[in-house]
């Protein structure tokens, strides 16, 4: 399927069926000898179709490889090449480690020092860090020494196993959660990156501009909306998948990035925060076709995956307006055949620096009924 909204389409006619009547057809013509379907002429042709639309198809999926509308994989990332784009490659995930201690002299942690986990995931620390005479603790960032989301959602004072020794070090935990950690860039966001590349060139700060630099800094990131709220003052908000907010990790990562002197324009004061959230409430009745009583409990199951499928959607894209048609339509869809919807009671009006995100959900089974 084409990305972009774009029309799906086909380089080479790929229809077996069509190409065995063209080839029929023309054999007729040239031959005057009709072919039945037991024909053993008519078996040969079939057998050269087998083989014309294997290569058909093959010739279709290569040009469509030099689409970015439907590239993938390697042949994506060769685009992306062209543009001087790469895929964003994996993440440790990181957070801030506090080492008490009781030191009688200047020490340091040094950089690489590990903490771990138990024994299963391991920490270390990215620079080297200078503790003064008699201080209590020190705080320091460490990143896991594994790439990916494994290292993510340790809570604080899990990571408190010290792995290197350090003299006068008493105890280290983690006091913040542990985040950013992330796989290998998706086809579909890293081709939308693609796209937007053209935005950087421009020096003047552009909209495009920032949106393409903040996408840059985390695979996670869905979507991203830039306001200008004063002169020479420009606010970049930040979205993640399945309607996360950002946390400090990843806000620091984006502001680093379009900070850069080659990014920012010397009169932008760049501030990267996350949407505010408009909370709403989902609260429905729903009945069910008596012709469909014997399947109830499986059109239940679909019904709540449906709103729960809902929820996602609401919130997976910044100033996307609360549609309670839409809730309906899903819920129909579903199964059911009345869908009335309480809450929310009539649209919600959500600006592209807000995300709406549910509160709470009550689904009621009103009853059967007879269409």
């Amino acid at each position: 399927m084409a990305r972009f909204g774009l029309p799906d389409i086909d380089f080479v006619n790929r229809d077996p069926s069509e190409i065995e009547a063209e080839m029929v057809t023309k054999f007729e013509e040239k031959t005057g000898i009709h072919l039945t379907d037991a024909d053993p002429r008519r078996k040969f042709i079939q057998t050269v179709v087998y083989a014309l639309s294997l290569a058909y198809n093959r010739i279709d999926y290569t040009a469509k490889q030099n689409s970015l509308a439907y590239a993938e994989d390697d042949f994506l990332d060769h685009i992306g090449n062209k543009k001087g784009v790469s895929r964003l490659e994996p993440k440790p995930a990181e957070c801030i480690v506090r080492y008490e201690l009781n030191p009688i002299q200047n020490m340091v942690i040094p950089k690489g020092h590990r903490v771990s986990y138990g024994n299963e995931l391991f920490f270390e620390t990215i620079q080297e860090t200078l503790v003064p005479e008699n201080a209590e603790y020190v705080d320091v960032k460490v990143q896991c020494t594994e790439p990916g989301p494994i290292g993510n959602g340790f809570l604080p004072g899990q990571i408190n196993n010290i792995v290197d020794p350090i003299p006068f070090v008493v105890k280290a935990y983690n006091i913040t959660t542990t985040s950013g950690g992330t796989d290998w860039e998706d086809d579909d966001p890293y081709a939308e990156r693609i796209r937007q590349s053209p935005e950087r060139y421009s020096t003047a700060g552009p909209e495009g501009a920032y949106i393409f630099y903040a996408k840059t800094a985390d695979q996670r990131i869905v979507d991203v909306a830039v306001e200008s709220p004063s002169d020479g003052v420009v606010e970049i908000i930040v979205l993640l998948e399945n309607g996360e907010l950002p946390d400090q990790t990843v806000l620091d990562r984006i502001t680093e990035i379009c900070n850069d002197k080659t990014v920012r324009p010397l009169t932008d004061k760049v501030i990267v925060r996350p949407p505010d959230v408009v909370s709403y409430d989902i609260q429905l009745t729903y009945y069910v076709s008596r012709e469909k009583a014997n399947v109830l409990t499986d059109i239940q199951t679909q019904i709540q995956a449906a709103v729960s499928e809902y929820a996602v959607w609401q919130k997976s894209k910044l100033g996307r307006w609360v549609d309670p048609s839409e809730l309906v339509a899903r819920v129909k869809a579903a199964g059911a055949s009345r869908c009335f919807v309480q809450a929310p009671a009539s649209f919600i009006e959500v600006k592209k620096t807000q995300v709406a995100k549910e509160n709470m959900i009550a689904l009621t089974f009103g009853g059967l009924t007879d269409d």
